[in-house]
């Protein structure tokens, strides 16, 4: 058997190693067109700032390492040109010393993974402009910060761009983030981002949303950035960051099939059009594991699954990847945004039933000192209950639930089994009705009908002569602080007392801080029959979707 390996980092690499030790008798051939086999893509925006200080932290493996360990012919600075599928050769070129060659496989994976994506503008290759995809481009970035670097423009609020802006902001740049969308972190809904919005502005990033750069101009003191607003921004680095695209040249060359967005389009075995031929990683279109629909998600984990998988598959054991669900995680100073499974606009986009709910708990036991309250919301199938997605923001203890959650969704739990999760409980770890049982019991009240809920953006989109009457059932005091527009105050303590001045021919929607007085009022008003719903999250979630309208 003779396999030969088109790129390393996380796919190419993770599929070598599991060859090797599947079959010592392979010969196995591994290229990579940069200097690096593997590395941490995901620590490089923190070698800017030195909080990971040795750039050889950054890297996983060396083509030592791999050549000594687990006896590969790993090649360097070598770019796999084309392939011909008929004589079962690749052609490559030394990018070292230009000679190119012929390579015989039995058996290829293609694990090119995705290229950040450099939109056409005027401007866009001057000097100081940088995308970051490897160790050179982080090179070239913290060289340039190191030099003096007064201010940046990072074009794109995604993942790197945002662990980016910290990083500079850590080294006393002046950062502006500018995103063509109306929100950051779009795989998100946009309310969960809010707190990390709010976080940027105290951390003095400054965050222009549905902006675009229409060009870049060199000036005496570096760059200067043309929004199509008008806006000029000078700086003397610009970072773009606006998404990715699949290295598919090969595939295409080939005459491999790929779908509509350009990803290799390959089956459960990861196999492409080919047989001989498998694909993994950044670059293979994937089956969304919630909605069933084919999509493209950029991530190492998923990556370094399919590259064990694929090799599996080449050595003939069978073993099927299951799809994608998205599980990804943002950690931005102190904060902390997190999902997995499909989120409420990707339903939405594919026309599927969903319901959703908001919990804003402590992180562990409120007694006990340090407790951070977070945000959670996870979104479920309205008649079975089952878990379709979760999304999570806050400081500590968000990347606990949302793990939690995934694997649930993974394990095609329902918000019922929330309800009965046995998780580890002491106060300075959690509380003895985790977060994740109090979405359970929430999710659950709704399914069963014991807990009708109304959405507060639903109530906020509806014309104000329709929306229900609503009823705010905290203290007084809360309610001078800040309330939703239109609302009337009834402490729920007094609710009892006070039935006679709510009507009864008029929907009443309740609600309070988070939700919990808000579903005792429901219960109280559903038993004196009215017709009664709480605001699911309360006046909490009506702050992640209207911050601006909400005193503080």
């Amino acid at each position: 058997m003779k396999l030969l390996i088109v790129g390393g980092v996380a796919g190419g690499a993770s599929a070598a190693a599991r060859a090797r030790r599947l079959s010592e008798d392979a010969e196995i051939v591994l290229f990579e067109r940069g200097p690096d086999v593997s590395f941490a893509n995901c620590g490089l925006p923190y070698y800017v700032s030195g909080e990971i200080a040795e750039r050889k932290k950054l890297l996983v493996t060396t083509p030592e390492m791999l050549r000594n360990r687990f006896k590969l012919d790993v090649r360097t600075r070598s770019s796999v040109e084309t392939i011909d599928r008929a004589a079962k050769k690749v052609h490559v070129r030394d990018l070292a010393t230009g000679r190119e060659y012929e390579e015989s496989y039995d058996t290829l994976i293609l694990a090119p993974g995705a290229a950040p994506f450099r939109p056409p503008i005027p401007g866009i290759d001057l000097p100081g402009i940088f995308t970051l995809r490897n160790l050179q481009d982080i090179d070239l970035i913290k060289g340039q910060v190191d030099h003096g670097v007064k201010q940046a423009v990072l074009l794109g609020g995604g993942f790197i761009n945002l662990e980016l802006a910290e990083n500079l902001v850590r080294r006393g740049v002046a950062t502006t983030v500018v995103e063509k969308n109306g929100q950051i972190l779009t795989p998100f809904d946009r309310e969960m981002t809010t707190p990390i919005v709010e976080h940027l502005a105290t951390k003095g990033v400054t965050l222009l949303l549905s902006q675009t750069a229409e060009s870049i101009e060199k000036t005496a003191d570096g760059l200067v950035v043309y929004l199509k607003s008008g806006e000029r921004l000078p700086a003397q680095l610009v970072v773009v960051g606006v998404g990715v695209r699949p290295e598919n040249k090969l595939a295409v060359g080939a005459g491999l099939a790929v779908g509509p967005r350009g990803g290799i389009q390959v089956n459960e075995y990861l196999q492409t059009s080919d047989p001989s031929i498998f694909a993994v990683g950044d670059a293979v279109e994937v089956t969304d594991f919630v909605i069933l629909e084919q999509t493209q998600v950029p991530l190492a984990g998923p990556a370094n699954r399919q590259g064990r998988i694929a090799a599996d598959n080449v050595f003939d054991r069978k073993a099927k990847y299951r799809g994608t669900q998205g599980t990804a995680i943002l950690g931005f100073f102190d904060r902390t945004v997190a999902m997995t499974g499909a989120s409420e606009k990707s339903l939405s986009r594919a026309k599927r039933p969903y319901r959703k709910v908001y919990i804003h708990p402590m992180h562990h036991a409120g007694y006990y000192p340090g407790a951070e309250q977070m945000s959670l919301k996870v979104i479920f199938h309205p008649e079975t209950g089952k878990l379709l997605g979760a999304q999570g923001v806050g400081g500590a203890g968000v990347d606990k639930r949302i793990d939690v959650l995934a694997v649930a969704i993974q394990a095609g739990m329902t918000v019922f089994d929330l309800e009965e999760m046995e998780l580890a409980y002491a106060p300075q770890y959690g509380s003895a009705k985790d977060p994740i049982n109090m979405a359970g019991f929430v999710a659950s009240g709704l399914v069963r009908g014991d807990h009708p809920q109304t959405d507060v953006d639903s109530i906020l989109a509806t014309e104000p002569g329709q929306r229900p009457f609503l009823v705010d059932v905290r203290t007084a005091q809360e309610f001078s602080l800040g309330n939703i527009p239109g609302a009337v105050n009834i402490p729920v303590d007094e609710l009892r007392s006070r039935l006679g001045e709510l009507p009864r021919d008029r929907p009443i929607a309740a609600y309070c801080q988070v939700g919990q007085r808000g579903y005792i009022a429901t219960r109280i008003l559903l038993q004196a029959g009215f017709t009664v719903s709480n605001v699911g999250g309360g006046y909490k979630t009506y702050r992640l979707f209207f911050p601006k309208d909400a005193k503080q």
